[in-house]
């Protein structure tokens, strides 16, 4: 039995990066992986999607703006498959840049299925059946989540498919019919978009974007509707049927019953955590009522030397949450100080054309927690480097507690607003005011200086408006 300090379950941003961390703290750590180094965002998630939104905001450039810019061509031949090579070259890039790393920390990495057979120890199997037997005074489960599936909608990915299928086909479909407004709904609405297909997003919530602020996500629906998606909000799934050449979806809201066709339907309704198989109820780790590991601050279980990090725990299933938790989880396993982390306020980003950033509470939660808010707004369109890019529509919106002056959320919605955040999660973190990023001098042109302008806003009035 191969004897560790640390054994991390699980190589997702999460895993890998609390590894890391661990070998930097002097422990003699393993990782064990069951399919990809880099987990579902380095290969089938955040990278290569956002490889293909690159691809896309050309292909729209091309298709509907190109007069705009002043060029004019015939017989315009665009390439999905071509897009979706480049995606994966970006995603084994970064997957064996994994792999660098973790010889780099002198990492042990065993690939196959873990499953913990004891608090200190770990069963890996390989895919050829060979089993290894590993010990760790501390144990790091990472091991993910994975999307929902309705068995009744029978996903074969083909006609019916999940995120995984979607990113990896080479053929974009002709009509889909994207189910779940949520992130990974709209991101892949916008590749398929802007490549010609006919899409309709069905969402059974209010409004595209459930967990966003509304105005922004309202912002995203126009521009939406604008490029020619259909936009189905408060609106449920009653079925799938699988035809010939493709799929009836039949939906239902105030207008009744109605029954959409296309040519594939993309399932994404959220995520269920990875928990079956691995033995964690076998050593009494508690799992909440909807599955998930509880865990404390330091990110302990209540089984000492087992921790868990990332989607697994259900706190915010973003890589980047999952990356600072098992920062966390490896310093708290060195004897290290740890900060406690403030999941409201970590930062959100949806890469839709205009993106959608946020952090913190909504305009409509802060009021629902009985604050008094000072809001401030800019718009993009009033912004010098906005316009140079043809990008002028959205917004940013920052909210402050009138009282204490308190930084309590963000949303931003337009031309990378995602690069936008750390200023403001930056400020919040450190408890500066919106005034004191107001007085902060920002770079002229830049898109930046929305955020400036609305700070000001917060506290009297932005200077260009």
């Amino acid at each position: 039995m191969e004897q560790y300090d640390v054994i991390v379950i699980g190589a997702g941003p999460g895993g890998y990066v609390s590894a890391i961390r661990a070998a930097q703290l002097g422990q003699k750590t393993a990782i064990v992986e069951k399919q990809w180094m880099g987990g579902v965002c380095l290969n089938v998630g955040c990278i290569p999607s956002k490889a293909l939104l690159k691809n896309a905001e050309v292909a729209h450039t091309l298709r509907k703006e190109a007069k705009t810019y002043g060029f004019s061509f015939d017989n315009l031949e665009l390439d999905y498959s071509a897009a979706v090579k480049r995606s994966r070259k970006v995603s084994k890039r970064l997957v064996s840049g994994i792999g660098f790393l973790m010889k780099k920390n002198n990492i042990d990495v065993h690939m196959g299925t873990a499953k913990l057979t004891a608090k200190d120890a770990v069963e890996v199997t390989a895919e050829d059946g060979a089993v290894t037997q590993l010990s760790a005074k501390n144990i790091i489960v990472a091991t993910g989540a994975h999307s929902i599936q309705i068995p009744a909608w029978g996903i074969d990915g083909e006609k019916v498919l999940t995120y995984t299928e979607a990113i990896l086909q080479e053929k974009r479909p002709e009509s889909a019919i994207v189910i779940g407004g949520g992130a990974i709904g709209v991101e892949f609405s916008t590749v398929w978009n802007s490549y010609g297909a006919d899409v309709t997003i069905v969402e059974m919530l209010p409004h595209i974007l459930p967990a966003e602020d509304a105005e922004a996500a309202n912002v995203l629906a126009k521009e939406y509707k604008k490029r020619g998606i259909k936009i189905m909000a408060s609106t449920k799934v009653e079925s799938i049927e699988k035809t010939d050449t493709g799929v009836k979806v039949t939906v239902s809201n105030e207008k009744g019953e109605q029954v959409l066709e296309a040519e594939q339907a993309l399932v994404a309704i959220g995520f269920r955590p990875n928990t079956e198989g691995i033995g964690l109820e076998d050593v009494g780790v508690k799992l909440s009522e909807r599955g998930f590991v509880e865990i404390d601050d330091k990110m302990a279980t209540n089984i000492p030397g087992i921790y868990a990090i990332g989607d697994i725990t259900g706190k915010f299933l973003l890589a980047h949450v999952a990356s600072a938790m098992g920062i966390a989880a490896a310093e708290a396993i060195a004897g290290e100080e740890v900060k406690p982390l403030d999941y409201r306020m970590m930062p959100r980003a949806t890469y839709s054309h205009p993106q959608v950033a946020s952090f913190g509470y909504t305009e409509e939660q802060a009021k629902e927690a009985g604050y008094e808010l000072n809001i401030g707004r800019f718009n993009f369109m009033a912004n010098g480097k906005a316009l140079g890019l043809n990008a002028g529509t959205g917004f940013a919106k920052i909210m402050s507690d009138a009282k204490t002056g308190e930084i309590l959320g963000a949303a931003l919605v337009g031309p990378d607003a995602s690069e936008l955040l750390p200023e403001l999660t930056l400020a919040q973190g450190n408890e500066l005011t919106a005034e004191e990023i107001a007085r902060t001098v920002h770079a002229h042109p830049t898109l930046s200086e929305v955020v400036m302008e609305a700070a000001h806003g917060v506290e009297g009035s932005p200077i260009h408006s």
